[in-house]
């Protein structure tokens, strides 16, 4: 779906931004998620739903932490914009990537 979007290496933020998204639905809630991207010439938007209420803020996560509670700082520092909404049950997360075409 990316190959003929983006600015060289913003398909490959676009992967690891989504992994994290679905990690962290997958892993902090254990029910699932939907995951929706939207393309347009200018801009892609990728929507992962889950279906457990509560938003937790991203945190910083420990030096000794290992490989946990990266992935929201990820999104935070390499999305051009993201947030997450309340959608009754459950929530969605998304970003935003405004790579242009390529």
């Amino acid at each position: 779906m990316l190959g003929a979007w983006g600015t060289p290496g913003a398909t490959d933020v676009a992967e690891l931004l989504t992994s994290e998204l679905v990690t962290n639905a997958l892993v902090h809630t254990d029910h699932g998620a939907v995951v929706t991207a939207t393309v347009v010439p200018e801009q892609l938007r990728v929507e992962v739903r889950d279906f457990v209420p509560g938003i937790d803020p991203p945190r910083v996560p420990y030096a000794d932490d290992g490989t946990h509670g990266r992935g929201l700082v990820l999104v935070e520092a390499l999305a051009d914009s993201w947030g997450v909404e309340n959608q009754g049950v459950g929530k969605v997360v998304w970003f935003e990537l405004n790579g242009g075409a390529a």
